[in-house]
């Protein structure tokens, strides 16, 4: 195989990265539901991986809270309380504004289009109403901030706090304000990728604002 044909083959993802990948989804959108018990061959047998990289993705989502390790008891799923949500909106709101005025500060090129392609995906999915695709665009939105911020601190505190974010909205808001939260994930990019340090914080301020007034109907409901 020649040179140029070599750096076209895609690289696979680690099979740890897919396993924590597929289970991260299957939380988040409660195909494994909140409060119920697996078992680390039943999801090896789900996923047709191995045992190794399972095992790894499950002791990451332990890590975030998504899951307990039981010993002898199987694998905990997380349950879902209305009222954590605004618990994880408040913890969230200080390091998400940080990632976006540092991305909008040192944003690359190809930083820009992966903000670009998170963007059209979400618009595409509040379109056709597809609440996992919107999901799956929130989270290449989050891996966007990750790369362009330069500030690995705040993305590794942040990160499981999207995860977190992302389940209780599946659960509780589902395809009811979908468009805008679109609209206020796409102001962010949109200050991010003009260069708008202030503006960026801005747009995310009034994200995390809508957030928690999502998160406060629920508690108050």
């Amino acid at each position: 195989m020649d040179t140029a044909a070599q750096s076209a083959t895609p690289v696979q993802e680690p099979a740890s990265a897919r396993a924590y990948q597929a289970l991260e989804r299957m939380i988040v959108t409660l195909e494994l539901p909140p409060g119920s018990v697996a078992t680390e061959g039943s999801l090896i047998s789900r996923l047709g991986l191995g045992r190794t990289p399972v095992r790894e993705a499950i002791q990451r989502l332990a890590w975030e809270g998504l899951l307990e390790v039981r010993p002898r008891a199987g694998l905990g799923i997380a349950p879902l309380h209305g009222s954590d949500w605004l618990k994880v909106i408040d913890a969230r709101r200080g390091a998400e504004i940080v990632l976006a005025r540092s991305a909008a500060r040192f944003v690359t090129h190809e930083a820009a289009e992966l903000f670009r392609e998170a963007a059209l995906a979400m618009q595409k999915a509040v379109v056709t109403g597809n609440v996992i695709a919107f999901l799956e665009a929130d989270k290449q939105l989050d891996v966007a901030m990750s790369v362009a911020s330069d500030n690995p601190y705040a993305a590794r505190l942040v990160a499981p706090l999207q995860t977190h974010s992302r389940r209780f909205w599946y659960r509780y808001k589902s395809d009811s304000g979908l468009a805008d939260a679109a609209e206020g994930h796409v102001g962010i990019i949109r200050a991010i990728t003009d260069g708008d340090v202030d503006g960026a914080g801005r747009a995310t301020e009034e994200l995390m604002d809508l957030l928690r007034a999502n998160a406060e109907a629920v508690t108050r409901g």
